[in-house]
This record gives structure tokens, sequence and C-alpha cells, in this order.
């Protein structure tokens, strides 16, 4: 089996969660560490997946916003810095897959399962050999104790239940 690392430059963990009933709020994290093991990876079937990601380093593009995510209302990065997910199945349909695995977030862990697309292997200009991966899953953020919401004068609350999680991968041997 090889093991293979993220490059981070070419790689993004995004989400989107629906705002105040009408609009979308997206964010992502700019610091992680992720790992694939496999046999081959033009089959991904034979991989293992880890990432633990600083949910210090959440970025919505609101200082305000990121704080009070960072607090105890959502993940309380005081007392459970990291995001987790350890795959625990890959299973193959057509060309897609579904990697499901062990996610751990402000420390409870729940099963969720990703759509994955293999975007195809390439070869970087020093001949380094690289593949790529669109990966997407919705939770319900409540499953993971991120329950904090204010109810709207207007009917509804400002934060959505389901995020959905994207994952753009560039992996290469390490």
């Amino acid at each position: 089996m090889a093991t293979y690392n993220v490059d981070t430059n070419h790689s993004s963990i995004e989400f989107v969660v629906k705002h105040m009933m009408v609009s979308k709020v997206k964010g992502f994290f700019e610091s992680y560490d992720a790992r694939v093991e496999a046999t081959n990876l033009e089959d991904l079937t034979t991989a293992a997946v880890t990432f633990t990601i600083n949910v210090d380093s959440i970025n919505t593009h609101n200082t305000d916003r990121d704080n009070h995510l960072r607090s105890a209302d959502f993940f309380d990065v005081e007392t459970h810095p990291t995001i987790t997910f350890t795959s625990t199945a890959i299973t193959r349909d057509s060309d897609d897959y579904k990697l499901t695995g062990d996610m751990t977030i402000r420390g409870i862990t729940k099963p969720v399962t990703f759509e994955v697309e293999y975007n195809g292997k390439g070869k970087t200009p020093d001949g380094v050999e690289v593949y790529g991966f669109e990966a997407e899953a919705k939770l319900n953020r409540e499953d993971f104790g991120l329950t904090w919401n204010a109810a709207l004068e207007t009917g509804g609350v400002l934060v959505g239940k389901d995020v959905k999680i994207r994952v753009q991968l560039e992996v290469n041997p390490a």
C-alpha cells in the first residue's frame, strides 16, 4: 500500500449552510492535514482516508461570525480543536464512489458518507504523479452538538440545520 499526501495548495475543505432561511453562507478551513493510503488510487476502493481539520482556521470572510463559530455556542475550539474523519468503507458506483467514515465534531462521532468523483491522474512539470478527487456530503449540524440558533421575527431560524461539505483534493505520493 502506498501513502499519498494532500497538496493543500491545490485542495480545499469548504462548507455551505443556509442563513436566515433565504441565503447561504460559505466558508472554509485554512489548516488541515489529510492522508490517503491505497494500493491503486485509480480504484479508490483500495484506499484508507483520514482527515484532521484545525477548527480554529475557520474562515467565512467575517471576523465576528468566525469568532462566534469558534466559541462554545458552536465548535468550542478551546475544548474541541479538531474535526476528524476516518474512512470505514469505500464502494464504487460506475465512475463515482461512496466514501463512508466516522466524523468527529465537538467530541461526537457519527457516520458520514461522501459522494466522491475521481477527476483523473496527471503529472506535474517536475514529473510527480498527481490524482484529483471531489467529494460532497450533507450532515445535520445538530447531530454533532452544534445546536445554537436564534428565532427570526419573521419566522424560521438564523442558521440552517443542514450543512454541505465540499472537498477538492489533489494528492501525490509521499
